[in-house]
């Protein structure tokens, strides 16, 4: 175990223990780090009043029955009550030469994994996708990516659109123009535009639009062909753009993970009768509804979740309902992570709660809402294109790398082929890395300018420090893979950047919890960044000596493993060349 903050707290916790008993071994450590040593202990001050002391008195006799003096000076109680550690040179060292030989990089398996269900992206079939989806398909892909890593069991979820209301006109308006005429063809070339066209006749012809309704009973109801064929062609369609567009994107999704709204049709109605059976639906204006507790509108009259519409149909809130069940009762999963727009916030929160009434989220299942806050243009509002139109995803991720081509063309030495390969990295890592860096709940300004620097906390600065580490060993004529160690930590840069790596473990467990990726970008930035203060002061190639040198080699490559690992579970790709 190379993390020391869990190194510490399982010192600290086996000294609580034989101070003042077993049952105070499974308490917090509250280890946390501190500006006055490496890191300091918080324990003392909660386990006060329950022990009927006061904290530093707690303190102190804690500190007297720790076992610390492998890794750190004698421990100092401080303030109130606070414990302070100052970890030893040599220890520092040689945890970090096992960062060269550990796999996982200090991050300790679990002792009962989870099942955890990530779903994420979820875009609509048979059209594009825009920019709103951007951050719910990468920062869901970080999550899935990072708790996997963490050795938890991942089940990948694209909970895609692909029933309902929407359906039923396209399938109504295709076989209106006619599966072979040219509009038809706009499926291939450009769904929105038929989408579009579908959605005027719709909206302005009340004859198709009851026609669309029927076909949508039609399609639910599984009984005639030709509605089966033509949806099932036009999912086929969307499979195959929506694999071009992971592929670009880095994600990890497949067609394996499409599990979309169809999928639960055949559970709608045992959803709609055991909430009856349960006493908890009831009619009102001709619906089935369900009106959780603590829901209320402005007026103050109780919010219903609709589970069966007057027309017999059944909508979104019947299918994650119908969800929830599925992935309880026949997934048992231990926690579900719904990786959707903030608006949406409202629906999950009556959703989750109507479960909880009908007893299907029970136990220590945990599905939680993680929201994802808005993409804005540099005028703060929702980005758009300058005719205001919605940013397709496909233009969006073009330009990116269209810029990024822009900039590498002024680097000397790169060809045509590898300049556009690279530039495809730069181009992603930027627009992914610009996303991931912001707390996923809140909105943030697209900004072409600031995501494509080279400069501060952008995908570009990472992946060029990467690239930086790469060709120091090239010019040392060694592959990093060959680095042994030992790590040298004597300087003040090469301690400081040394225990930042250390901290990688602690970092994954934490962003595991939260299912904030942010966190993790602000890590690799604060690695990337002491290393490059670790670089300018401190040789590598021209050290004093050579066991210097090896021992700045050493750190250099525990630096790339990390950055490399940390990038790679957020999905930005790594050039090795820039």
């Amino acid at each position: 175990m190379a993390d020391p903050q869990q190194v510490l707290g399982a010192r600290v916790r086996d000294a609580l223990g034989a101070a003042f008993g077993a049952d105070y071994a499974s308490a917090d450590p509250l280890i946390r780090p501190s500006s006055f040593a490496d890191f300091q202990s918080n324990a003392a001050l909660p386990l006060a009043k329950r022990l009927g002391k006061t904290p530093r008195d707690v303190a102190t006799e804690m500190v007297g029955h720790l076992d610390v003096d492998d890794i750190c000076d004698t421990p100092a109680v401080t303030g109130p009550g606070f414990v302070n550690f100052t970890l030893r040179e040599d220890w520092i060292a040689g945890a970090t030469s096992a960062l060269l030989e550990d796999p996982r990089l200090g991050t300790p398996l679990p002792d009962a994994p989870r099942t955890v269900i990530v779903e994420y992206s979820s875009p609509n079939i048979a059209k594009e996708m825009h920019v709103g989806h951007l951050r719910t398909t990468i920062v869901g892909d970080a999550i899935a990516r990072v708790t996997e890593f963490a050795g938890h069991h991942v089940i990948r979820d694209n909970h895609v659109g692909d029933w309902g209301t929407q359906f039923g006109m396209l399938i109504e308006y295709l076989f209106d123009v006619g599966e072979d005429a040219p509009q038809a063809q706009l499926l291939r070339t450009d769904p929105n535009a038929f989408y579009q066209s579908a959605r005027v006749r719709f909206d302005s012809d009340p004859e198709f639009a009851d026609r669309a309704r029927e076909r949508v009973v039609k399609l639910q109801s599984g009984d005639d062909p030709g509605t089966q064929r033509l949806w099932a062609e036009l999912m086929e369609l969307s499979r195959q753009y929506l694999r071009d567009i992971y592929a670009l994107l880095r994600v990890t999704l497949t067609d394996d993970d499409i599990r979309g709204e169809s999928f639960y049709n055949d559970m709608l109605g045992g959803v709609a009768d055991d909430l009856i059976a349960k006493g908890l639906a009831v009619q009102s204006d001709g619906a089935l509804c369900v009106f959780p507790p603590g829901f209320t509108g402005r007026d103050g009259a109780p919010l219903p979740v609709i589970i069966r519409k007057s027309d017999g149909g059944y909508n979104y809130s019947t299918t994650d309902l119908a969800t929830v069940r599925y992935r309880v009762d026949k997934v048992n999963c231990d926690r579900a992570i719904y990786v959707v727009g903030s608006e949406q916030a409202l629906h999950f929160r009556m959703v989750f709660a109507v479960a909880r009434q009908a007893g299907w989220l029970a136990g220590d299942a945990c599905f939680e809402h993680a929201q994802i806050g808005m993409v804005q243009g540099t005028d703060g509002n929702r980005l758009r294109t300058r005719e205001g139109d919605t940013v397709k995803l496909s233009a969006l991720l073009a330009e990116g790398i269209e810029r990024a081509g822009a900039i590498l063309s002024q680097i000397e030495g790169l060809d045509a082929a590898a300049r556009d390969e690279i530039a495809e990295d730069v181009g992603i890592g930027a627009i992914k890395y610009a996303d991931l860096s912001t707390a996923r709940d809140s909105a943030y300004i697209f900004d072409w300018d600031r995501m494509i620097s080279f400069r501060g906390n952008t995908g570009p600065y990472l992946q060029y420090a990467t690239t930086r580490i790469r060709s120091i060993f090239r010019k040392a004529g060694i592959a990093q893979t060959d680095v042994r160690g030992p790590v040298g930590v004597a300087a003040p840069a090469e301690r400081e950047l040394a225990l930042k790596l250390l901290g990688f473990g602690a970092v994954i467990a934490g962003v595991t919890r939260s299912a904030e990726p942010h966190r993790l970008c602000g890590y690799v930035f604060e690695v990337a960044s002491l290393f490059t203060a670790f670089y300018e002061q401190c040789p590598v190639l021209k050290a004093d000596d050579e066991a210097t040198r090896n021992a700045r080699l050493a750190l250099c490559a525990a630096t790339l493993r990390v950055l490399t690992a940390g990038l790679g579970l957020l999905g930005v790709p790594v050039p090795d060349r820039m």
